[in-house]
């Protein structure tokens, strides 16, 4: 098992290093199209209905950088990936970038040769069980058969908790999370674990999602963000320069609906140069002066694409909680734009 994870990464590794001079921002321009590699369906993440279309929180950041390069939100593949294969995808150029729930690791970013672009979700894994089976805490599932996406970070945390706290379990594999959904629905295991916001946005589509608890305890740091090839700084830059303007738009109080009357009148010099009232900042990474606007316009600011699709008044339901700004007591920082 150990050789097998050993050679997948050389692999991956190796292609990375195949695409170090690759200039991803011409062959998007080129294509006309962004492809970007998201969940293969995960509601209020990233999901299509039931006519094709394509939907969700990190869906809207795909939408922000096509419009910030190809001036269209609408010019966008979306690439269904798996927890096994949404690296591969990415290393060997199917993907211009990944628009996934992805967590920010040491060994990702180093020896699967990606850059990460920021954070847009601070997460942590959590564990769902049925209401009916009476658990309240994770230490009670001693023994417990658990679903568990493979080619995850939630594996290894999954080991570590347990043996941590003593106690054994039966791992159910899965390699996406609709097999997860199914399975748990079927009572293949007694628990399914991943990511938070993953386990809310599974429950929230099911019919009876009062019948099922997360429960309290939050067992790892999952910082998620999009993620691009090494080798191709500039494409990097934009993808990091385009979250950065989301975040920021909502720290000063730029909105879908406000954008056009603060071009004309907002008196903030970073909003001005945000907005490209003043200032080069788009020539720099090769854009024109009115990418950030485009993004912000796309779907609006960070906040509002976090209410539309994950907030409090959808079903889903996630409070802003780390992912408030740093200013509101969150962990959301974005770089000056200066």
């Amino acid at each position: 098992m150990k050789k097998t994870v050993f050679l997948g990464s050389i692999a991956v590794a190796g292609m990375a290093a195949g695409m170090g001079m690759a200039d991803t921002l011409a062959d998007v321009k080129a294509r006309g199209e962004l492809n970007c590699g998201v969940n293969t369906g995960l509601v209020g993440f990233a999901a299509p209905d039931a006519n094709g279309n394509w939907a969700g929180f990190d869906i809207d950041l795909c939408k922000a950088v096509a419009a910030a390069v190809l001036g269209d939100p609408s010019k966008v593949k979306y690439v269904p990936t798996t927890g096994q294969t949404r690296f591969t995808a990415l290393s060997s150029g199917e993907v211009d970038m990944l628009a996934r729930n992805s967590t920010w690791t040491f060994s990702r970013d180093t020896d699967l040769k990606l850059d990460f672009a920021g954070v847009n979700y601070y997460d942590g894994q959590g564990f769902m069980v049925p209401k009916d089976l009476g658990v309240t805490s994770v230490k009670e599932l001693g023994g417990a058969t658990i679903c568990i996406q493979t080619g995850t970070t939630t594996e290894l945390n999954l080991a570590d908790y347990f043996k941590a706290n003593d106690m054994e379990y039966q791992p159910v594999n899965i390699d996406s999370n609709a097999e997860g959904e199914q399975q748990y629905m079927a009572g293949a295991c007694d628990a399914y674990t991943t990511d938070i916001s993953g386990l809310a946005a599974t429950r929230a589509a099911f019919a009876d999602p009062e019948n099922h608890v997360i429960l309290p305890e939050v067992v790892s740091k999952e910082p998620l963000g999009p993620a691009v090839r090494h080798g191709d700084n500039n494409w990097g830059d934009i993808v990091r320069w385009t979250l950065n303007a989301l975040i920021a738009a909502e720290e000063y109080g730029v909105t879908s609906k406000n954008i056009e009357e603060l071009v004309k009148s907002s008196e903030n010099p970073e909003v001005q140069r945000l907005l490209g009232v003043s200032g080069e900042l788009g020539a720099m990474i090769g854009l024109d002066n009115e990418w950030a606007k485009r993004a912000i316009q796309a779907a609006g600011n960070y906040g509002e694409i976090f209410a539309a699709n994950i907030g409090e008044q959808t079903p889903i339901g996630l409070t802003r909680g780390l992912n408030a700004q740093w200013t509101q007591g969150g962990l959301l920082y974005a770089q000056p734009f200066r």
